[in-house]
């Protein structure tokens, strides 16, 4: 009876068998996981492989307390509720927003009462056993490996009853000789279009030595339709692409195809398409009784509307279908996109209008909001201690009339967070900050016109924003003006590329005494320079970063990269320029180089199963007298979204040793409360991701990395002796081996406009500890995680994934 509960078979009618496992057996040259997703009745899922089928019982449990009577009463009340409602709303806006809510509330109660309730959601029922669904999938295999090239295949079923009620399928796979393409032969009365598709056979889905594949076939349709569209023809369709498969063409297994592109019946040629006329109407779907629309030419775009809202010149850099030119699938889809990214728009429409004897494209734009306010309230999750936050935004659009939009937003935050100065105090922390920026829709910059219309393909802007922010706790009160100035545009759409022709920064500190001579001792004592980031200083720097996203990273249908570079030097233009509030005020500068790549992968194993890995680095040296780069500007390790099993900016630099703890039994070996900041980084993740059930995501762990400096800490005594400390310096021959390694799992909240995300981090290997007694992972204990021969567990939470 135990092993029926955990199996679910007591929920099996009579006669009923459990489908408990399915196997494949397969030449390794067949693409296991594709034939798996063709099962068409899936096993259910095992609980960490065991015999356990925990989503079965999860699914009965809901099932016993589903009310579906309850449901439908509750549905007939809701319906009739509003029914009256909008029998007698005075208005027709109070029936549109009664029908609404009426649909939404009712759309509710339906799916509940088709799916069930929460816990059928996340659960699923026991898979009966059914022969017609196995011959189903021995169908589909067989036509997965016929579309292939396996032109001769084989799929037997083995059936396996390993008790009375569970029963196991074995598919045994013989696809036979694989066939391949011998030779591509081409029948297209069009001259033309003939001589197209042979200028472009470079780029073909099908080729001469490949194996024979029913998709590339369909690719190759695809890629046709779109090369003709392209070049003018309009009015092409896939319909006019067909294939003639030779099966016996060649001995060997070699097939012959021969492409067939056919014209149309009643026309008897394909035509190529020449624009005649472009109309845009900026404000479509409105309507003023008596009135007719402007109309204005310009740069051969006939503008047509009530109210000239929008520069027509800063519109028509982003229109690149003109009179005279032939039809093009990319210009047209290029229009829609840019005019769209001006984020002003509704919506951007475009078709076009063959009657009366001509090809004329017509745009139909709808205006956003000019106005537009948005709040938004919520708690902080982070290393401290979890406190509440108000956001406000407002935008203007086109505020000058030339589709620059200008916005401003505040931000006030309150948290809990451990003291710097003791470890059992715990501080109110109160950040606030505002910030206001414009967005011109071009470069500023003294171009000639026909250059600003060759370049509104990249969707240039410049955005120009001040911004000022307010930190306060007790130990002290920050507070910093900052100023950007970024030019930014796209090529292709996966990259992305930014320079910040200025980033200045004024930032000021208050510190309480107490916290001042902290931060002294920590200089003396241990060489660390966090004392430099309360110094009044002024930051100016120049960055060009360039960001490359492979087919959309993040998305679960294909796998995906991710690369982000960036380079800043700080103080160049104090190379040029004076700046005398810096002496006036007598504020620190900065002269100095910065370099930073993060690469991520994502690799799709599965539908429900995601291996992902990262690699960071970045290097900063700075050339000034001090030697010191500005705070904000070194590197830093551990935390959330980088090396889990230490705090955050915590690990490191190099070999260093943090001071030991004054109570090690309660707050652990080594003091952590204060940051390590490095002038270099190094650092990688790999993760396995899996669908558990329902929202719920799990995920195992691997961060490796630590941060070094250029040059050593050197730490001596009150003789002027040098203390041993560990290194903190990046050697080549030294650094692998002061890398910390931490490992862990974690829990994760997929709600798919938000995810909430639960790791736990252990140290596996630390640097900071004496050689020979570094590895550390066997020191880990939940229940008691502190002492001098324990290591703490970490705790993190986040909102998202970590990359």
């Amino acid at each position: 009876m135990v092993l029926q509960g955990c199996l679910g078979t007591k929920h099996l009618k009579q006669d009923e068998k459990m489908l408990y496992r399915q196997r494949i057996n397969s030449p390794k040259t067949i693409n296991k996981s594709a034939l798996k997703d063709l099962y068409v009745q899936e096993s259910n899922k095992k609980f960490l492989g065991l015999r356990v089928h925990t989503l079965v019982s999860m699914y009965y449990f809901g099932q016993k307390r589903f009310k579906p009577a309850k449901i439908e009463k509750k549905l007939k009340q809701t319906e009739g509720k509003f029914d009256a409602k909008i029998e007698d709303a005075k208005s027709e806006k109070r029936e549109a927003s009664l029908q609404f809510k009426k649909q939404r509330k009712t759309a509710a109660l339906r799916e509940k009462l088709t799916n069930g309730n929460i816990w059928m959601k996340w659960g699923e029922p026991v898979s009966v056993y059914d022969s017609a669904k196995v011959q189903l999938t021995q169908e589909r295999f067989r036509d997965y490996l016929f579309n292939n090239g396996y032109f001769k295949n084989e799929v037997l079923t083995r059936t396996t009853f390993e008790s009375r009620k569970l029963v196991t399928i074995a598919y045994d796979i013989v696809p036979g000789p694989q066939y391949r393409i011998d030779t591509i032969m081409y029948r297209i009365p069009d001259s033309t279009l003939h001589a197209l598709t042979l200028k472009t056979q470079p780029a073909s889905f099908l080729k001469p030595g490949a194996a024979y594949n029913q998709d590339n076939f369909s690719r190759e349709r695809e890629r046709i339709d779109l090369l003709f569209k392209e070049n003018g023809y309009y009015d092409f369709s896939r319909q006019y692409v067909e294939f003639d498969v030779d099966t016996a063409y060649h001995e060997g297994h070699q097939v012959g195809v021969l492409m067939i592109i056919s014209n149309p019946a009643k026309r008897g040629y394909h035509k190529k398409f020449i624009i005649d006329e472009v109309h845009f109407t900026p404000d479509a779907g409105v309507s003023i009784p008596g009135v007719t629309r402007t109309k204005q030419n310009y740069r051969g775009t006939d503008f047509e509307y009530y109210e000239k809202m929008y520069s027509s010149r800063i519109l028509s850099q982003r229109i690149f279908i003109h009179p005279g030119d032939y039809y093009s699938r990319d210009k047209t889809f290029s229009t829609q996109r840019q005019l769209a990214n001006l984020d002003n728009f509704k919506f951007v429409n475009i078709n076009y209008d063959t009657t009366g004897g001509k090809f004329v494209a017509n745009i139909f734009t709808n205006p956003l909001d000019r106005y537009q306010w948005s709040n938004e309230i919520g708690v902080n999750v982070t290393q401290g201690f979890p406190g509440p936050f108000y956001n406000i935004n407002f935008k203007k659009r086109n505020i000058f009339k030339g589709l620059e939009n200008f916005e401003i937003n505040g931000r006030i935050g309150y948290e809990g967070v451990a003291s710097a100065t003791a470890s059992s105090n715990i501080y109110q922390s109160v950040e606030a900050g505002i910030n206001a920026s414009v967005t011109f829709p071009q470069f500023l910059l003294p171009l000639k016109e026909e250059t600003r219309y060759n370049l509104g393909r990249i969707n240039p802007r410049t955005r120009a924003s001040l911004g000022y922010s307010y930190t306060n706790r007790p130990e002290y009160v920050r507070s910093a003006t900052t100023f950007n100035y970024v030019y930014s545009w796209e090529n292709l759409r996966i990259r992305r590329f930014e320079f910040t022709l200025n980033n200045l920064s004024i930032i000021n500190s208050r510190l309480d005494p107490a916290f001042d001579q902290v931060l002294t001792d920590l200089f003396t004592n241990e060489g660390n320079t966090l004392f430099r980031t309360f110094e009044p200083s002024f930051v100016s720097s120049m960055i060009f970063s360039m960001t490359w996203n492979h087919r959309n990273y993040g998305n679960l249908e294909e796998s995906s990269n991710f690369f982000r570079w960036s380079v800043e030097s700080g103080g160049t233009l104090q190379n040029i320029l004076n700046y005398p509030l810096i002496e006036r005020n007598g504020l620190k500068s900065f002269r100095y180089i910065r370099i930073n790549g993060d690469f991520r992968r994502l690799v799709i194993l599965d539908k429900s199963t995601v291996l992902a890995y990262r690699v960071n680095g970045g290097v900063g040296f700075s050339y000034d007298e001090n030697k010191v780069l500005p705070y904000e500007k070194y590197f830093f390790a551990g935390g959330s979204n980088s090396v889990r099993a230490w705090r955050p900016r915590r690990l490191g630099p190099g070999s260093y040793r943090p001071r030991e703890s004054a109570n090690p039994e309660v707050d652990g070996l080594y003091d952590y409360r204060f940051e390590q900041p490095g002038d270099v980084l190094l650092e990688g993740s790999i993760e396995l991701r899996r669908k558990l059930f329902g929202f719920f995501e799990g995920a195992l762990f691997v961060d490796a990395g630590n941060v070094w400096t250029l040059e050593p800490r050197i730490i001596r005594d009150v003789d002027n002796n040098v203390i041993e400390n560990g290194n903190s310096q990046f050697k080549v021959n030294q650094f692998y081996k002061e890398i910390g390694i931490g490992t862990g799992f974690g829990v994760r909240f997929n709600f798919s406009f938000l995810i909430l995300r639960f790791d736990v981090g252990l140290k596996a290997y630390d640097p900071g500890r004496p050689e020979g007694d570094r590895f550390v992972l066997n020191k880990i204990k939940f229940l008691r995680p502190f002492g001098t021969d324990r290591e703490p567990v970490i705790y993190n939470v986040g909102v998202g994934f970590p990359f």
